[in-house]
């Protein structure tokens, strides 16, 4: 590089979805909202609760970008943060040090911060689950990792494959999490609705003792067969 990147800097001026349209997301299962958006949109299958019984969550995203061994991109976002919001923060899959522990799980948990997403690792994990923050995270760490930049605040951010824009709406249950662009969020609620009652539909045929799905069935009529 030519120069040494500023230690923090903040990106300010976007904006959150309303906050009926945020809660209109509540509840969502993840696997439902993934098959709404084609299905795509969910996080690496790495990334998972540390407590999967305090796992459900949604809220919009504040988006960092801590580098490898470094959390002062992490304050950066807690600074920038309102009650509710998700702080999503992108650390190049990181793996010698954690990016988040107890203590600063507490603070975002006094904050009122929704939960903390990141495709690096923890540490601290009971501390952490006492705190009854949402974390979720690729693995624990104990190795602390130091606080002298650089670090991204509010622009998209990738976590593995998935981009992130500050303001997507981010859900989270007990299989993982998913990301609910801010521009799309009206036409993936609509789909959702109709994903639910498909849903529906199906459970209750399996009840009625459906042993396979119309679409497969379909398939397996058209089947080229081969005998032998």
């Amino acid at each position: 590089m030519l120069d040494n990147p500023p230690i923090l800097t903040i990106h300010r001026g976007y904006k959150r979805p309303d906050k009926a349209l945020i809660e209109a997301f509540r509840g969502a299962q993840t696997s439902h909202l993934a098959d709404a958006m084609d299905g795509r949109g969910a996080l690496d299958y790495r990334v998972k609760p540390l407590d999967p019984a305090t796992a459900s969550f949604v809220g919009p995203a504040v988006t960092a970008f801590a580098y490898p061994a470094d959390v002062a991109a992490v304050f950066g976002a807690l600074a920038e943060a309102q009650a509710g919001d998700v702080l999503v923060v992108a650390n190049d899959a990181f793996t010698r040090t954690a990016v988040l522990g107890d203590i600063a799980a507490g603070m975002m948990k006094n904050k009122g911060i929704a939960a903390f997403v990141t495709d690096g690792l923890a540490r601290d994990k009971a501390g952490i689950i006492a705190t009854g923050l949402p974390v979720f995270c690729m693995g624990i760490q104990p190795n602390s990792p130091a606080m002298h930049g650089p670090g991204i605040v509010g622009a998209p951010v990738t976590l593995c494959d998935v981009t992130v824009q500050p303001g997507d709406i981010v859900v989270g249950d007990a299989d993982g999490v998913v990301i609910v662009p801010a521009a799309q969020a009206d036409y993936v609620l609509e789909r959702l609705q109709r994903v639910r009652a498909a849903e529906e539909r199906t459970i209750a045929l399996v009840q009625q003792g459906a042993t396979m799905a119309a679409g497969a069935a379909r398939l397996i009529e058209a089947a080229v067969i081969v005998e032998r």
